[in-house]
């Protein structure tokens, strides 16, 4: 990567995104310093040196510490200056990328695609496609795809840098010639073996955060997702791994439908408040990182506003362009890679029910009154309008350490019936002693007719009763699970 910079500014907001951009999709990096040509004569060696060390300062923290940075006027004067004025430093920086680029190793197998950053039309002979080769090879006469477009249309002639040529391959910069292609439909993008490359309506990505943005990841949030040369506005919902995996191996190649996975209000990081649930207190801290404890790999669902084509494991950014750009604020919120995209329009019926996300559910209530050795009668746990029918059979757990089962409603204002399989200890009878007392007076007979009567004293220390499910977030029917 080569970031350029106004010598007589220094770093701006969008240098400062181009290096978080950088951080990201490179490897290697080299500062060119540009307009040296302004800087006052006497004082342009120790301007150059000033702005060097504080380049130098910026990148320490970065990936691209002590990475060379190379003044530089491209056009001294300014774009009036007359033609006659030549550039100044352009062969020294030209040398500087020679020493600094490895040749990489070039792959001609795999499906041909290249990325087009350019498009126009040359009379007599066709559609002209600029661009670089990503994967593969590209032959004359062969078929090649503009998959967004879905159209299909035959190589008739290649050229590189002038030169034509009979094929061409991973790497190469190269011009392609198409008959029959208006060059108005595309201006960037990407061109393909028929049928390698598949149009997404969402995706599952691995995703991370990027520490300069300010400001929580909410779920539900819209971001502008960016994939190759293509923007578009996607909604969000973040998943961490269940909480006995937050040390899992971080996997960047597939996504497992297999495994489970926690729904999360907010992308997972340290300092980041446990985001709240529709259960209180309890809810809010169910399942969420313990206090500095973050999940090594996190997921996003992204749901795009419209479809987007992309091979698979590309790179994906997720930002808010909308934030104003003097705002002197990152608007780079997270990258990441699509592991999986979901080509069907109908995802959200084929898909999505297989994705096994769920939410952990806390609810607490209190034991009012013993029944008898083996059930309680309990309340605070639902409101007085749930259909407790939805609950029955759900296991419960008493403070004082039994285990239950949820029997049935009793009576009509959100009280029910707890059966406990192994019988209340000695000790837990003696703390709820004042039911007890109380259930004698009565007989067990009356106790239905009792439950719109005078209230009951509470046993001698309340004994709380809680209840925990999951419920998976794409389950159509709702369903409320426990674990065996």
């Amino acid at each position: 990567m080569m970031l350029v910079i106004d010598v007589t500014k220094g770093m701006q907001t969008q240098s400062a995104e181009c290096l978080v951009i950088g951080q990201i999709a490179c490897q290697k990096l080299v500062v060119v310093l540009n307009k040296t040509d302004l800087l006052a004569e006497g004082k342009r060696q120790a301007a150059i040196e000033k702005m060097t060390r504080k380049m130098q300062k910026t990148l320490e923290n970065t990936k691209f510490r002590g990475a060379p940075i190379i003044p530089v006027a491209a056009r001294p004067g300014g774009p009036e200056a007359p033609e006659t004025e030549a550039p100044q430093g352009i062969s020294e920086l030209i040398e500087l990328l020679t020493s600094q680029i490895p040749i990489p190793a070039r792959d001609p197998s795999g499906p041909f695609l290249m990325s087009v950053d350019h498009c126009f039309s040359i009379k007599g002979q066709g559609t002209v496609m600029t661009g670089t080769i990503l994967s593969g090879s590209v032959s004359l006469g062969d078929s090649v795809e503009i998959p967004a477009l879905k159209v299909v249309r035959k190589v008739k002639s290649m050229q590189m840098f002038r030169t034509p040529v009979t094929s061409a391959m991973q790497g190469d910069r190269l011009g392609v010639c198409v008959t029959q292609f208006d060059p108005k439909l595309l201006e960037r993008g990407l061109v393909c073996a028929p049928e390698s490359l598949h149009t997404v309506h969402a995706a599952l990505v691995s995703v991370e955060k990027i520490p300069y943005f300010r400001g929580p990841l909410q779920t539900k949030a819209k971001f502008h997702i960016t994939v190759g040369h293509e923007t578009v506005m996607g909604r969000v919902m973040f998943f961490s791994p269940a909480p006995d995996d937050f040390d899992r191996e971080p996997v960047l190649d597939s996504f497992d439908f297999s495994r489970e996975y926690l729904f999360q209000e907010q992308y997972l990081c340290p300092g980041s408040a446990p985001a709240a649930t529709d259960s209180g207190e309890a809810d809010r801290k169910a399942g969420q990182a313990p206090e500095g404890c973050c999940p090594r790999q996190q997921w996003a669902l992204v749901e795009f506003e419209k479809p987007v084509t992309c091979p698979r494991l590309c790179l994906v950014i997720g930002s808010r362009l909308d934030a104003d750009i003097h705002a002197n604020a990152c608007r780079l919120a997270f990258h990441g890679v699509l592991l999986r995209g979901l080509e069907d329009r109908g995802y959200a019926e084929s898909v999505l029910p297989t994705l096994r996300v769920y939410k952990l559910k806390h609810k607490q209530g209190v034991v009012e009154r013993v029944m008898d050795d083996y059930s309680v009668i309990g309340r605070s746990l639902f409101k007085k309008e749930t259909n407790i029918q939805l609950f029955v059979g759900l296991k419960v757990h008493l403070s004082t350490g039994e285990q239950g089962v949820i029997d049935s409603a009793f009576g009509q204002s959100g009280k029910f019936k707890v059966h406990i399989p192994g019988g209340l200890s000695p000790e837990s009878k003696k703390i709820l002693t004042p039911a007890l007392k109380k259930r004698g007076r009565t007989g067990r007979g009356e106790a239905a007719r009792q439950e719109d009567g005078p209230e009951r004293p509470e046993p001698a220390q309340p004994v709380a009763l809680s209840l925990s499910f999951k419920r998976y977030v794409f389950d159509t029917h709702k369903r409320m699970v426990q674990s065996p």
